[in-house]
């Protein structure tokens, strides 16, 4: 169940992150609402996921690569955001990284 919430941590802090973009390039002021309970449901997910014994590094750590690499994604994909292959190979390094945060963990 902690993965469960982890994944759905991550979709709601990026989808915050979007909601912040859309209320800072002149959108209506209601996006800040999608802020606030975005991050604050994303946290509080966040703190429930710890307490199903995921340890914070890897929890943490899983829950910040992968937003930042969804986020960019989402940014390429709705604001046509600048994406070039070094942002791409960065990606890829997140995402191994979290394999290997993961890894090492289920061997501690």
């Amino acid at each position: 169940m902690g993965w469960v919430l982890l994944a759905i941590a991550i979709i709601l802090e990026v989808a915050a992150t979007i909601c912040l973009r859309m209320a800072s390039v002149g959108g209506s002021k209601w996006w800040y609402v999608g802020v606030v309970a975005g991050y604050l449901v994303s946290f509080s997910l966040l703190s429930l996921t710890l307490r199903t014994g995921i340890p914070l590094g890897v929890a943490y750590g899983i829950w910040a690569a992968t937003g930042v690499a969804l986020t960019a994604l989402a940014g390429r994909a709705l604001f046509k955001e600048k994406l070039t292959r070094k942002m791409l190979v960065g990606i890829g390094l997140i995402l191994i990284g979290v394999l290997l945060i993961e890894l090492g963990s289920s061997h501690a």
